[in-house]
């Protein structure tokens, strides 16, 4: 199937209702079902159970509970850099924020305020510097912090449900500032950050550690937590939440941080949780 012609039957199909519908399947305990629709993932996508802490199939009782495994102590050890990659995935874009624009794809980029859905919040990031992951089925789905944080807020962004792959990416305009969001704000050595879990289509859910899931439910409105003062801390490498069923997240990052990005990094360069980000 074209580029094209994937992007266009995305506009056209009910993005919502299979989203429900593939979170009614995720959930479900469905016995010998769910752990037939489990194999067969494992098989399709070539997912890595010898990382998982629980590396057997069977012992998952819904497709959500595979899909959000822990991994194993250690597999994932973190780079003495100043920050960390957050999550396994591929890396989409990364670099300079020109203008408060946001780089996407060849040809098409967004505005840091309508990522954000704040037009104040998005100035400390004037600048600065951004990165942009794509988890794939296969990855692992829990989102880590790159450094140390305090949790200044959250906001719940109601928008879109089109799939993040790159393919989509190539051909939606403003697409990380279209679909579903959770924007999480937060004070850190290197200055204010933003990390973004960005939804998409069939993603079921995104959580929090310190909310638990955020999505459903899906008011249609913007929905902001105000954490100042409340001293939630996470440490660098410390789980901040996850996706029930695969997505995007994008992290923005302020001038002043003087961040160089790990010299290594490339678009479309697999990466993993704890590796180094930026110095």
């Amino acid at each position: 199937m074209s580029e094209r012609l994937f992007v266009l039957l995305q506009h056209a199909l009910p993005k919502l209702a299979l989203t429900r519908l593939a979170g009614r399947i995720a959930g479900a305990q469905g016995g010998a079902l769910t752990r037939r629709l489990i194999t067969r993932f494992i098989a399709r996508y070539g997912v890595n159970m010898a990382e998982a802490a629980q590396p057997d199939p069977a012992a998952y009782p819904t497709f959500n509970d595979f899909f959000t495994r822990a991994l194993k102590p250690g597999v994932r050890p973190l780079a003495a850099s100043r920050l960390v990659c957050p999550v396994d995935g591929a890396i989409s874009q990364f670099g300079d924020i020109h203008a408060g624009r946001v780089f996407q794809a060849k040809g098409r980029d967004y505005s840091a305020a309508a990522l954000l859905a704040d037009k104040t919040a998005a100035h400390a990031f004037d600048d600065g510097v951004f990165a942009t992951i794509y988890l794939s089925p296969r990855d692992y789905h829990r989102i880590h912090m790159p450094c140390a944080g305090t949790l200044k807020s959250m906001t719940y962004v109601p928008g879109e449900l089109y799939s993040v792959n790159p393919a989509t990416a190539r051909g939606v305009d403003a697409l990380f500032a279209r679909n579903e969001r959770v924007v999480c704000l937060f004070d850190s050595p290197v200055g204010e950050f933003a990390l973004v879990l960005v939804g998409a289509t069939i993603v079921g859910s995104m959580a929090t550690v310190w909310h638990g899931a955020v999505n459903p439910p899906r008011p249609g409105e913007v929905v902001r937590w105000d954490y100042r003062g409340q001293g939630i801390q996470l440490a660098k490498g410390e789980e901040m939440g996850r996706f029930l069923l695969g997505s995007t997240v994008v992290l923005l990052f302020p001038k002043a941080a003087g961040l160089a990005f790990n010299p290594e990094w490339a678009p479309a360069r697999a990466v993993r949780m704890g590796e180094a980000m930026a110095d």
